[in-house]
């Protein structure tokens, strides 16, 4: 247990190094081309894959269907890789973040490049309607929206509320909403530094197409996710 944590330690140190060093890189071309941050990040997010699976025996994979047209996927959020996998997987992929990630060095300039949406969690009706307002502006280009219905990272075996936001959405933009289920908290937790080997999974579950009720809505939407997350956590040795 001892080797793995200097293992992780390591990794942790190189993943945020290298992210600084992209981040550098790639400004000028981020810049001035939103596909240019685009390229950045994927190949960001394709280099965390790729080093997990080396110097900590993780490795990830994706299940299902990849969303590719004007989606909102509804995604369970358990560590920073699940986010990898899901950037990785889709080809356009812009997420609704909380604000203060904007101040946050890279990750700021490059979220904005990309057209994710920032939500202020403080204050929520009026978060609600601004997000709506802003999702509905930014889709002027396409792009599959990312959206965590439980509005943060849920350790496995924990249960959180379903926020309204997923489903006003939902409404709102009338798109299809593809729910992705995972268990990479099994292998990678919400915080600390152990990460542990094996292979973590995002899977992307039948598509809940337009016109269902707010409530019945929510409800289809968290038998998907937490069923199919909970039988991918029980795969992998997780009582869940």
């Amino acid at each position: 247990m001892a080797v793995q944590w200097l293992r992780s330690l390591v990794f942790t140190i190189v993943m945020y190094l290298w992210m600084a060093v992209l981040g550098i890189l790639f400004s000028p071309y981020a810049l001035i081309s939103r596909n240019g941050a685009l390229y950045a990040c994927k190949f960001y997010a394709r280099s965390v894959i790729w080093m997990a699976g080396w110097m900590i025996g993780l490795k990830g994979q994706v299940h299902g269907p990849v969303p590719t047209g004007e989606v909102v996927i509804a995604a369970k959020h358990q560590s920073f890789f699940d986010i990898m996998l899901i950037f990785a997987a889709v080809p356009r992929a812009k997420f609704i973040m909380k604000r203060e990630l904007l101040w946050t060095p890279f990750i700021g300039l490059y979220a904005k490049r990309l057209g994710c949406i920032p939500v202020n969690r403080g204050k929520k009706g009026a978060a609600v309607a601004k997000m709506v307002k802003d999702v509905a502006s930014e889709f002027s280009e396409p792009g599959q929206l990312v959206i965590y219905p439980q509005g943060t990272r849920v350790a496995p075996g924990v249960h959180l509320k379903y926020k309204a936001g997923t489903a006003i959405l939902y409404q709102g933009l009338e798109y299809p909403c593809v729910p992705a289920a995972t268990n990479v908290g099994v292998f990678w937790p919400r915080s600390g530094i152990l990460r542990k080997p094996g292979v973590a999974t995002v899977e992307f579950l039948e598509t809940i197409e337009p016109g269902l009720g707010r409530d019945v809505f929510t409800a289809r939407l968290e038998e998907l996710i937490e069923t199919r997350s909970n039988e991918l956590m029980r795969e992998v040795g997780f009582d869940a």
